[in-house]
């Protein structure tokens, strides 16, 4: 149900039965690796090619959440997944593996929750009874695309991030016992005109802000509602933008229970993330693997992620274009 101008409404209260998160060397290093399902040592997973690997990632995660759920592939009647690589490949490939109904999105970093808006729009209006959500990214790949090659070895400013190599995946159902997904907002396109890719948090910090005013501008809340607000991926430098513009909007948010995904993954002395993590991976292994644990332990009850997307593709930036961020937020509550 529409709330307000920009917020749905799940009547039914989706349920995510089972999720899993994969993830890579620097994750199995960082300060979440304990909620991973499955780690990995080799960042090409055997495969000749980062895109495969980050295919593998994704198969993965899928496999795993489908497991957790005690379910079959047959019984999914919908995929929606996503990633950051051209024409979002390792999903589709993974898709054509898994077999299931595939719907391809993208949304750059904020894939994960658009996907679970989306899947919990499905499950609500009757539409399916077990969607499946699942994203992924490899830093190896996405240097590959959007930077430089790896080989390269540039360096980078201290504003740059670490794109997670991983893959995150959540089953939402009609029925069953986990966490259920509340409410959702729908993100505007936010572009202030940053043209940076090595500075992805101050570009999408803006269309967070403007996600999490229109949340708790539709559904009349409060930031205390909740015991966490975490953004997708804004870092270190995104992550203090975005509470600076929080503050003069006169929404201010308790830094006990406002955090960033990005911050969250990676120590903060561990080598090369600089301002912290990023990539599809990072909000998605970040909800389906450390706070959904933590919620099925009773340490959360009411969780928002605002998962941070930017826009921009090698093309784009070629042609001087500036950077268009988006966020999509979603409420997660036992």
């Amino acid at each position: 149900m529409l709330y307000g101008h920009q917020s749905w409404i799940f009547d039914s209260k989706p349920t995510i039965i089972a999720s899993a998160a994969v993830g890579g060397p620097h994750e199995a290093r960082g300060s979440l690796a304990d909620d991973f399902d499955l780690l990995h040592e080799d960042i090409w997973l055997g495969q000749d090619s980062f895109e495969k690997a980050e295919r593998k990632l994704q198969e993965q995660a899928a496999e795993l959440a489908i497991k957790k759920a005690a379910l079959k592939k047959e019984d999914v009647q919908f995929l929606l997944s996503g990633d950051l690589i051209n024409q979002t490949v390792p999903s589709s490939f993974a898709a054509r593996t898994l077999g299931i109904p595939f719907l391809g999105l993208y949304g750059a970093c904020s894939t994960s929750m658009e996907g679970l808006a989306l899947a919990s729009q499905l499950i609500d209006s009757k539409f399916a009874k077990h969607v499946l959500v699942c994203t992924s990214s490899h830093n190896a790949a996405s240097e590959k695309q959007y930077r430089y090659p790896t080989e390269y070895g540039a360096q980078k400013p201290p504003t740059a991030q670490w794109t997670v190599t991983g893959a995150g995946a959540a089953l939402v159902s009609d029925q069953g016992e986990g966490p259920k997904v509340t409410s959702a907002t729908i993100g505007r396109v936010i572009d202030m005109g940053l043209s940076d890719p090595f500075n992805m948090g101050a570009a999408m910090a803006p269309a967070a802000v403007d996600t999490i005013e229109a949340h708790f501008r539709d559904l009349n809340r409060e930031p205390s509602y909740y015991d966490v607000i975490a953004t997708g991926d804004l870092g270190r430098v995104g992550h203090r933008i975005a509470g600076d513009l929080l503050k003069k909007h006169g929404l201010e948010i308790p830094k006990e229970i406002f955090t960033d995904c990005g911050i969250l993954i990676y120590k903060e002395d561990q080598p090369v993330v600089l301002a912290g993590g990023s990539g599809c991976a990072c909000a998605a292994t970040t909800t389906f693997g450390h706070f959904l644990k933590r919620m099925r332990k009773g340490d959360l009850k009411k969780l928002l992620v605002v998962a941070t997307g930017a826009l921009l593709s090698p093309m784009s930036f070629q042609q001087k274009e500036s950077i268009p961020c988006v966020a999509h937020a979603v409420s997660i509550e036992l």
